[in-house]
Parts: structure tokens; C-alpha cells; sequence
């Protein structure tokens, strides 16, 4: 499985393992694999593995759902990154000739932190929801430093499974909810930072890497910024709050129970249409395994309209078939540029 290389170095040979229920299978399945391909998703859509195996003699058994897969990707010669644990969900024969695919799902997230509740939280932190929240899945909670100490007066969940709850509240904040390698992580949108508040290290991507790209911009300048309505009870007549200018504004439809929620709401909503303006999408021909969603990425060899724009990993797939091993890269406009 190699492949041609960057002028001036060797080619490498991807090289994986892959284990089943605390049996390493790879390999017994590697003349059997047609595609291996593991989607990397931010926030709380789990991210997904995906297998497609030879069966033409017939002696593949079919995985259990439920079984447990473990995968670590990289290079044959060099330590394979661990790419974490998923669940088995979907299994599927087809033939002829046969062909066995299976389908698993991330083990932090198949669970989705079931069961509705319904709570009023009051007087309490960002921060300290997130706490709350991890401690009833058995998650060390991670919340990201600017979102820690905004202070809620009063928040509902009503009849909600906490992951809808914290999709809700991700939503209001322009931030991030997800669960990885046993942490529940409430962090900023598209800023590019760690639970900590340090910046994630950018890469830089040249043209050389690349295979195919696509980039589309959209006039992110049609609206100059964000209105939302709330209701003062006081005056009892609505009220609106402002994020960027009125000149050509998107009103929101919900009208909020309070000004911060409606400008909580307006503040976000503006953020997302900033980062909205761009995309960028690149199909690396030899595969980079060890990058994440929002990963900071600076770009070179393109337009001066694209290299000029600060990039975020949003999405990457891995791609591995018994030649290559390669990536797909989905990125947006980074926040703040």
C-alpha cells in the first residue's frame, strides 16, 4: 500500500490496527479490505467508522452490534495514532461478489446521554451546568475558559435528554458541545482553542499536498449584523437588541424572555454568519491522520483571496484501501478574522 510522495522524500506505506472486542484483527482482514473510512465530526454528531470487507469464501462471521472496535492509523515504521473506540450499529452482506460492510459509531457519543429530564437551573454558571451534566454520565467535564463563568439567572429543560439541552445551549453561546475520550467538552466555536482557552497550534497546507479542492464564498456582507426581540415585562411591549449595525440586519424569529438571552442569541448568530462567508474543502493525497476538527489552518499555493483567510478544520474523513491512505478536509472561515 504505498503511494508517491512529496518530491524529495521517500514514499511511505499507511499501516493500521484495528481490534474486535480485544482481538486485534488486522491482520487477518488486511487482503480483505476494500475501504476503511473514519468521518471526524465537531460537536455532539458522533463521529463515524466505516468498513468494507471482501467476503467471496464466505468465512467472515458477522460482528455483533454492540462489539467494540478500537482503530490506531498512521505509517508502517512510525508509532499509529490511536483514533479511538466505536460501537458497532449497522451491519450489512451484499452480493455477488460478497461483501461485508459494517458501520460503527463513537463509543463516547452512541449513547447520546439518554434519558429526558426536566430541571430549572437557576442562579448557576455555564460552568457549572457542564459539571453537573458530566458528572451524571461519568464524564469529566471540560468548558472552555470565556464560557465558564457566564452566569445564567434562570434556564429551563424541559422534558429533554441532556444532549439536546446542550445543543440548545451550545447554540445560544456559539460554542461547541461534545464528548471525546471520556470528556464532556463545552468549548467556543470556530476559535480554534482548547478546553483551557490556549490556541490549538495551526498547520499550514500547501498546494503540493493537494489533489482536489473546491472553495466557495458567499456575500457575507449582505447582512451587517443581527437583531433579536425580547419581551419587557416592565413596559410590557417587546424590545429589540443589536449585534453589528442595523444598516441591513437578519431578525431572528423567536422573540427571547430576557435582553441577554436576546442578545446572547443575536451575539451568536452573528458570529456564525461571519465564519458562514467561506468554505474550503481539500482532498490531501497522502493522508494526515493526526489532524482534528478545529484545527487552525493556514493555506498557500492557492488564490491570494484563499490563502489570505485564516482557516478552521470543521470535518475531516480518512480514507484507507489496500493503496493509499488519505484525508479530506472540510474547513470554514476561522472566528474572529
Amino acid at each position: 500500500m504505498s503511494l508517491f510522495s512529496e518530491p524529495g522524500r521517500a514514499a511511505r506505506t499507511p499501516d493500521y490496527r484495528l481490534t474486535l472486542m480485544g482481538q486485534r484483527i488486522s491482520p487477518q482482514v488486511g487482503a480483505r479490505l476494500q475501504r476503511l473510512r473514519l468521518t471526524d465530526r465537531r460537536g455532539l454528531e458522533a463521529d463515524q467508522l466505516d468498513l468494507t470487507l471482501e467476503d467471496h469464501d464466505g468465512r467472515l462471521a458477522l460482528p455483533p452490534r454492540g462489539a467494540e472496535l478500537q482503530l490506531a492509523l498512521g505509517w508502517r515504521g512510525q508509532p499509529l495514532l490511536d483514533r479511538g473506540t466505536y460501537i458497532v450499529d449497522e451491519v450489512e452482506h451484499s452480493g455477488a461478489p460478497d461483501v461485508l460492510t459494517i458501520r460503527a459509531r463513537s463509543a463516547d457519543m452512541r449513547q447520546g446521554l439518554p434519558g429526558k429530564r426536566t430541571q430549572s437551573w437557576d442562579a448557576i454558571t455555564v460552568g457549572e451546568i457542564i459539571s453537573t451534566i458530566a458528572g451524571r454520565h461519568d464524564l469529566e467535564p471540560r468548558t472552555g475558559q470565556h464560557l465558564q463563568g457566564i452566569y445564567l439567572e434562570h434556564i429551563d429543560q424541559t422534558e429533554e435528554s441532556d444532549l439536546h439541552f446542550l445543543t440548545r445551549l451550545a447554540e445560544r453561546f456559539d460554542a461547541i458541545a461534545t464528548v471525546k475520550a471520556g470528556r464532556l467538552l463545552f468549548i467556543p466555536e470556530g476559535a480554534g482553542l482548547t478546553a483551557g482557552g490556549t490556541e490549538i497550534p495551526a498547520i499550514r497546507l500547501t498546494r503540493q499536498v493537494g489533489d482536489r479542492h473546491r472553495y466557495s464564498v458567499t456575500d457575507r456582507d449582505a447582512y451587517t449584523g443581527v437583531i433579536a426581540q425580547w419581551h419587557d415585562e416592565g413596559a410590557a411591549e417587546p424590545r429589540e437588541v443589536v449585534a453589528g449595525s442595523d444598516d441591513e440586519p437578519k431578525r431572528l424569529r423567536p422573540t427571547y424572555a430576557t435582553q441577554d438571552d436576546a442578545l446572547a442569541a443575536a451575539q451568536s448568530e452573528w458570529q456564525r454568519l461571519q465564519r458562514g462567508g467561506a468554505s474550503f474543502t481539500l482532498d490531501l493525497a497522502e493522508g494526515r491522520p493526526e489532524l482534528y476538527p478545529e484545527t487552525p489552518v493556514t493555506l498557500s499555493g492557492w488564490k491570494r483571496e484563499i490563502d489570505a483567510i485564516a482557516w478552521l478544520i470543521t470535518e475531516i474523513s480518512h480514507d484507507l484501501s489496500d493503496r493509499a491512505l488519505t484525508s479530506s478536509v472540510e474547513m470554514e472561515v476561522r472566528g474572529g478574522t
